[in-house]
């Protein structure tokens, strides 16, 4: 198996044993993202918009580390612990993406989330 580990430092570093990404053959696999700032290290909270926009660029960051972009993902999971936020998570979300050429998506609403956050997010994609 052809495993390398992606890694940047315009993305929240791991905090275990995990990576921010692995590319295996032509295939991305990013760990989920959420809102840490990678410069200061504290969570954006103030809104979900902003915590939704701070994981959507968490996520840019690992995808251009893989020298792709947000054309080539082609599946998210989106974990969110208050499904009554999906609205204003989807359209900060939906602002990353070509309707057209959007990924396949699961949402999925759950107990509790690392650190308390409102929304995590890990995409896969496929290199060209």
């Amino acid at each position: 198996m052809n495993k390398k580990i992606i890694t940047t430092d315009k993305a929240p570093a791991p905090i275990g044993p995990y990576n921010q990404a692995v590319l295996t053959g032509n295939m991305l696999f990013t760990s989920g993202q959420i809102a840490l700032n990678p410069e200061t290290g504290e969570l954006v909270s103030a809104s979900i918009e902003e915590e939704t926009k701070q994981v959507m660029e968490n996520v840019k960051a690992i995808l251009e580390a893989a020298n792709v972009t947000f054309e080539n993902v082609i599946k998210t999971s989106i974990f969110l612990s208050d499904m009554n936020q999906f609205s204003k998570v989807n359209e900060v979300y939906g602002s990353y993406f070509n309707e057209l050429t959007a990924p396949a998506r699961e949402t999925v609403e759950v107990a509790n989330l690392p650190k308390f956050v409102n929304v995590e997010i890990s995409v896969i994609a496929v290199l060209d």
